[in-house]
């Protein structure tokens, strides 16, 4: 069930606020900079959290038309698609308002997080960072591009919360792996994925508590991560180990 930008699941007692605050530590992004209650991101272009506008203040903004305008002229100068990101935690106005300025609705994602188990897997590898075998297993998922992947590259050396990447290798080959950042008690999962030659053995579910366990050291009790909204199977995945939905946002990107 999607939660109210402040209310806090009575399970995990995190809300909205709070996770899209570890999104934003947890994805850098190369340009930032804040104009009223919106967070202004830009990068390379890849993905969407580093490369969007968003609100981070839910009350009525009298002063939104020409927000939006000098943010659309910040992205314009940089050569990069003008996208917002909408979130529980919008203006009320925002949606119509770009809608009525030519903006089109993209596909975003589902906000899932909760207590689930932890394990240590001796299997596991962790480099330091997004390596040539982590990267090419990656490279099978949805969503990915050149500029993604340098991104992802780059995003080492700015993060600023403890980070780990895991590689999970079958029969001598790189088979699944994921990323998570430690974060005010929360433990962020990204890019899992599975190369197709292995998929369905369980071996998301491995790096996740990994992970988890990972993150858990740390003081992180809740994990967090996001999902296509599209993807159902992996939803069932992530629900099946313990996480739940928490709200959901949306792009709008010009033209």
């Amino acid at each position: 069930m999607q939660q109210g930008w402040g209310a806090a699941d009575a399970m995990d007692g995190v809300d909205v606020a709070r996770l899209e605050r570890a999104a934003l530590n947890a994805v850098p992004a190369a340009r930032v900079a804040w104009d009223g209650g919106f967070v202004v991101r830009a990068f390379l272009g890849g993905t969407g959290r580093a490369n969007a506008a968003c609100s981070f203040d839910p009350s009525a903004d009298p002063g939104l038309e020409a927000r939006v305008a000098r943010i659309e002229a910040h992205y314009g100068r940089l050569g990069l698609p003008c996208r917002f990101r909408s979130t529980p935690l919008d203006p009320p106005d925002l949606v119509p308002l770009l809608q009525a300025r030519g903006y089109r609705e993209a596909e975003g994602a589902v906000i899932m997080s909760g207590r689930l188990a932890s394990a240590a897997d001796a299997a596991l590898r962790w480099p330091d960072g997004p390596d040539e075998d982590w990267l090419s297993v990656l490279s099978t998922a949805d969503y990915q591009t050149p500029a993604r992947r340098e991104e992802k590259r780059l995003a080492v050396g700015m993060l600023l919360r403890p980070a780990a990447w895991a590689v999970l290798p079958m029969e001598g080959t790189p088979a699944a792996c994921g990323h998570a950042v430690a974060d005010d008690g929360l433990c962020g999962l990204f890019d899992i994925a599975t190369a197709p030659a292995f998929r369905r053995r369980g071996l998301a579910a491995r790096v996740i508590r990994g992970l988890a366990d990972w993150g858990a050291g740390l003081g992180a009790s809740v994990c967090w991560l996001q999902v296509a909204t599209g993807n159902a199977g992996a939803q069932a995945l992530y629900a099946g180990l313990g996480l739940s939905e928490r709200y959901r946002y949306r792009y709008f990107l010009k033209g």
